[in-house]
């Protein structure tokens, strides 16, 4: 099967097997000439980064039921983006969201640049989303490649090369099958194909478009690819989260620099993150030791948080952070590694009460 074919065979495939996404545009609708909304696109695409559709969906509607322009978006108060992002992670992604929302709001009169090169130029936003962006919603003939495509490509010209040395060779392969036309909607089809059929585990063989074609299941070694290089053990770090409430029912937390992990969420004053943490308390209390912790794993090391808590008088005053009265206190806005504190302090803390 030639290169124009197999791409031809597997829109064909799309046109019949696309899943419906809140962000998406259906082949039927594009044939019809509905265009995909760029602030869309651009937006579920950030979301992708790092996280799996099911996690990203409703985060998206709420998203865009919030700010339906990246003019409302551009608009929107920091507090207000972060508390909406908390629970997906990666939150330097959504600093970038506003960065990003702004610039194309302020600069390009809120339309986003069609061309890749010129979307790289914008914050958070680096060579695959920008070609992802570009394909999908302007239909340029960019090459798109994310893990599902990587897996298709490696399987499908039997690609030994463990990865990540592997992508430059992925990536060539890619371009010799991306079309000129519908190049949007094929790149959501090997998307696709890699997310519910070329799956990691056991993957449908018989269903596939480009089963005739794929080198790796001639060769029996299709569950095999693509090969990875052993990633190193990921190290552990220690810290202590404080956790205080006033007597008046007000919580006591500080919102984090900017820059560095969960930069610019709000969190639960504590100790530096290292090997043997020092015990630094944000306010005078009786401070008491829960005995237990909530852990995390973040990309590049694993997090074990003691926590302790306090109940504390009216008129303390803290050395870090400050106190939210509890009605103004929502929950879901924390990153979810201060949620897990929040939940083993709770029940404790009432008990103090």
């Amino acid at each position: 099967m030639r290169e124009l074919e197999m791409s031809e065979a597997l829109l064909d495939w799309y046109d019949r097997h696309a899943r419906e996404l809140p962000w998406r545009v259906s082949p039927a609708d594009r044939k019809r000439g509905v265009r995909p909304d760029p602030y869309r696109v651009w937006l579920s695409e950030i979301m992708l980064q790092q996280t799996t559709v099911a996690a990203v969906k409703n985060y998206f509607e709420r998203f865009t039921s919030l700010w339906p322009t990246v003019s409302d978006l551009a608009n929107a108060k920091d507090a207000d983006v972060m508390g909406e992002w908390a629970g997906l992670g990666y939150y330097a992604r959504a600093r970038n969201l506003l960065k990003c929302a702004r610039i194309v709001t302020g600069d390009h009169g809120g339309v986003f640049p069609q061309t890749a090169q010129a979307l790289q130029a914008l914050p958070g936003i680096g060579p695959y989303t920008s070609a992802a962006i570009a394909a999908i919603a302007y239909d340029a003939s960019e090459v798109v490649v994310d893990g599902n495509v990587e897996r298709v490509m490696a399987r499908l010209f039997e690609l030994r090369t463990p990865l990540p040395a592997a992508k430059p060779e992925i990536k060539e392969c890619a371009a010799r099958l991306t079309p000129t036309k519908r190049a949007g909607d094929y790149a959501q089809a090997v998307m696709d194909l890699g997310a519910t059929i070329c799956t990691p585990r056991a993957p449908a063989c018989g269903i596939c478009p480009w089963m005739s074609a794929c080198r790796a299941r001639k060769a029996g070694i299709q569950a095999e690819l693509p090969a990875k290089t052993p990633k190193k053990p990921k190290p552990t770090r220690y810290g202590i989260a404080y956790v205080a409430r006033r007597a008046d029912g007000a919580w006591l937390l500080e919102r984090r620099p900017d820059k560095g992990l969960l930069g610019g969420m709000l969190g639960w004053p504590g100790s530096e993150w290292s090997a043997k943490p020092v015990p630094a308390p944000p306010v005078a209390a009786s401070w008491k030791k829960l005995g237990a912790q909530a852990r995390h794993t973040f990309t590049h090391f694993h997090l074990h948080l003691d926590v302790e808590i306090a109940v504390v008088g009216q008129s303390s005053e803290p050395d870090a952070g400050e106190f939210v009265e509890s009605e103004l206190f929502r929950p879901a806005e924390l990153p979810t590694v201060m949620r897990k504190v929040f939940d083993l302090a709770r029940e404790k803390l009432q008990n103090l009460n």
